[in-house]
């Protein structure tokens, strides 16, 4: 079974985002910041991120960029979901390793098949 975590600082972000994950039988973990998201991948490996942009501390883009420099984390498929939704948000964000860019609010049919081009 596939497992997804989701790095977003809104409570109520996040609670969508996992019931979407749900109906799709994916299991889910969470962080609310790009710290506590690097913390997790340290000790597990998923097979999906969806990250915010706006987080405390860190930004998404400079999580992306971690994420897609380490060794054994570069290969995670990312999809940056944000309310930053500018074509020059979306293009700094693919800039920075993401393989997908969904504005917010998320649309769950472009999340669905975004999803399952992603994760094989």
């Amino acid at each position: 079974m596939a497992n997804v975590l989701i790095v977003d600082d809104s409570s109520t972000e996040r609670k969508i985002l996992i019931s979407y994950f749900q109906e799709l039988g994916i299991t889910v973990n969470t962080a609310e910041s790009g710290e506590e998201a690097l913390e997790k991948l340290a000790g597990s490996t998923p097979d999906l991120i969806i990250l915010d942009v706006v987080l405390p501390g860190k930004s998404g883009f400079e999580v992306c960029r971690e994420i897609k420099s380490g060794g054994n984390t570069a290969k995670i498929p990312i999809i940056i979901c944000s309310t930053k939704g500018s074509e020059m948000d979306k293009f700094w964000g693919m800039k920075q390793g993401a393989d997908a860019y969904i504005p917010k609010p998320v649309d769950k049919e472009e999340l669905f098949s975004t999803v399952k081009k992603l994760i094989r």
